[in-house]
């Protein structure tokens, strides 16, 4: 294995990594953002159905 292979395999691996934890941050944020939208709906309902009552 030559200098620039190795060189090579080193960019693959790097950027194979940091995309790698771009999506894991980015699922975790939509997976967050939908959770909060939907505790807040329940919330909104929550608060409609003791008014009305």
């Amino acid at each position: 294995m030559e200098f620039g292979q190795y060189l090579g395999f080193l960019a693959f691996l790097t950027i194979l990594t940091i995309g790698f934890w771009l999506m894991m941050f980015l699922v975790s944020f939509v997976f967050y953002w939908v959770g909060g939208a939907t505790l807040e709906l329940i919330k909104e309902k929550r608060n409609k159905n003791n008014q009305q009552v």
